[in-house]
């Protein structure tokens, strides 16, 4: 079986939402960078714990995944966003720009059809602050059609944490566990 894909999003997961107070874990380091379309003048403050880059080079350096970038921030995730963190340039599942007043427009994330188009049979960890119930039924239908897929969400105030790479790489061992029998 080939290796899952690892989808990585970025806002709430790498770049947490500030609090009410407009505070951010203090784990995190500013960084104000330039997204494509956007003037020098008109940069784009994000918050990055500098420990998420070794966190994820030590997973993806397994080859147990495949990591994509699954984001809004498209190629700028590898120009602008992976740098900062110290990873490899990764590609990009090609997200179109919907005009959406809201990320579930049909009572799931936004990204799903297209991710579902992008991933076709291929097993897959997403990692993504903004599922619904509807998607995580979406990776149980998913893994029961033999696309083995599983879901994790963290906090979008505090992003991605050692527990969820835990959790990814306990999965992945069960994964492999299973397909080597």
């Amino acid at each position: 079986m080939r290796p899952p894909y690892l989808l990585l999003d970025i806002d709430g997961v790498l770049v947490p939402f500030p609090d009410a107070d407009g505070s951010t874990p203090a784990t995190h380091t500013r960084h104000d960078v330039v997204p494509t379309g956007r003037g020098a003048d008109n940069p784009v403050t994000v918050w990055l714990n500098p420990d998420h880059g070794p966190m994820l080079m030590d997973v993806i350096g397994t080859g147990l995944v495949t990591p994509v970038w699954c984001t809004s921030w498209r190629q700028d995730a590898t120009t602008l966003i992976g740098p900062l963190l110290g990873l490899l340039p990764l590609p990009h599942v090609d997200l179109p720009r919907p005009r959406i007043t809201t990320s579930h427009p049909n009572g799931y994330l936004w990204k799903r059809d297209h991710v579902d188009a992008w991933l076709a049979d291929a097993p897959a960890v997403w990692i993504d602050d903004d599922f619904t119930d509807l998607d995580h039924a979406w990776a149980t239908e998913r893994t029961i059609r033999g696309a083995p897929t599983l879901l994790i969400q963290p906090a979008p105030r505090l992003g991605l944490r050692p527990e969820h790479l835990a959790e990814l790489t306990a999965w992945i061992s069960q994964l492999s566990t299973a397909h080597a029998v």
